[in-house]
């Protein structure tokens, strides 16, 4: 295998879902470059890989540029992973990446898996294109913002969210969106898998008083034809929260 730096897509919860490129590239690597060793090391010990393992997280990814550079320079296949699905979209790798193109090597993608186009599908929300917003910010005051410049936006958005602040969103965005159906994908490819629609309110209801566990995907709708209407009406109809979403 040719020197450079591999981007592996990982499953996003079932192993199974794992490609035959994926899993060729990951056993002829040199080494594998990981966003939690200890989660990858399952996804190998499944399939009997044996390559070495080199963590490579927020906390350390700049370091890891010069390591990842010499073992290039010394001919060296690099296969960068994260925990679940495509490394450098939402999870680390994309310092790593700018850097080892810079210096004039090989990076390429092995594709796999992704969380994201498969809430979008999930969702029946797609079909026109769509945002990718990730994980929105923690501050109350700016995240409550965002929301309601997403709410106005004419095609799908995509969020991140832990179960731990589960509820605490859906209440904003009961507030941005009012009585817009949205789309929930937990667990997704797991056992435990959900896929929910429902109005803030109503997906509330659904997870109120329940141990929320595992990876969250929502998908925000664009504004339904009334919702237009009312913007039309009045631009600041939805910023100030007052749509109806009927």
């Amino acid at each position: 295998m040719e020197a450079g730096l591999y981007l592996v897509g990982t499953p996003i919860g079932n192993l199974g879902d794992i490609t035959l490129r994926a899993l060729e590239t990951l056993k002829t690597a040199g080494v594998i470059v990981a966003e939690d060793t200890r989660q990858t090391h399952k996804l190998l010990e499944r399939y009997e890989i044996r390559t070495p393992l080199v963590s490579c997280h927020k906390f350390n990814e700049a370091a890891r540029v010069e390591l990842i550079i010499e073992k290039i320079r010394a001919g060296q296949a690099v296969a960068l992973v994260t925990d679940a699905g495509m490394p450098a979209v939402s999870d680390p790798g994309s310092r790593v990446v700018s850097a080892i193109r810079a210096a004039g090597h090989l990076v390429t993608v092995i594709p796999g898996p992704c969380s994201v186009t498969s809430a979008i599908a999930l969702s029946g929300f797609g079909g026109s294109g769509f945002l990718f917003e990730g994980f929105l910010t923690r501050g109350s005051n700016a995240r409550k913002q965002r929301l309601r410049e997403l709410a106005v936006l004419d095609r799908p958005v995509v969020i991140f969210e832990s179960p731990y602040r589960l509820l605490k969103l859906l209440g904003e965005m009961d507030e941005a969106l009012h009585d817009r159906t949205l789309f929930i994908g937990r667990e997704l490819t797991k056992h435990f898998e959900e896929s929910l629609l429902g109005t803030p309110n109503e997906l509330i209801a659904k997870f109120q008083g329940r141990a929320v566990k595992g990876e969250l995907v929502l998908v925000i709708p664009p504004p339904t034809r009334a919702e237009r209407r009312q913007m039309a009406e009045d631009p600041e109809v939805l910023s100030v929260g007052g749509a109806d979403g009927n």
